[in-house]
């Protein structure tokens, strides 16, 4: 195992709750109200901090759009933030 890997473990409750360990919850990067996500990969369940996954999610979907959309360099980036920022104004 890795340096940035461990084992914890939990005890289910009655009505299917869990406790996060501390130590996994700041790895997670979440604390009290925040969501997680449960990713099932066969029968693997990986536990990710929501708002991450969903940035996750939303990279993956748009990889490759702006390259479909013909910006190609931070000019024409810059070009069209420009150009929205001129239309918002009017």
């Amino acid at each position: 195992m890795s340096n940035n890997t461990f084992v914890d473990n939990a005890k289910v409750m009655s009505k299917g709750q869990v406790t996060i360990p501390k130590d996994v919850r700041e790895v997670l990067g979440v604390s009290s109200g925040d969501r997680v996500t449960f990713v099932v990969e066969g029968n693997t369940v990986r536990i990710v901090n929501s708002a991450v996954y969903a940035m996750q999610v939303l990279q993956a979907q748009m990889q490759g759009e702006a390259e479909k959309a013909g910006l190609t360099s931070e000019e024409d980036i810059l070009a069209l933030v420009k150009e929205v920022r001129a239309e918002s104004e009017v």
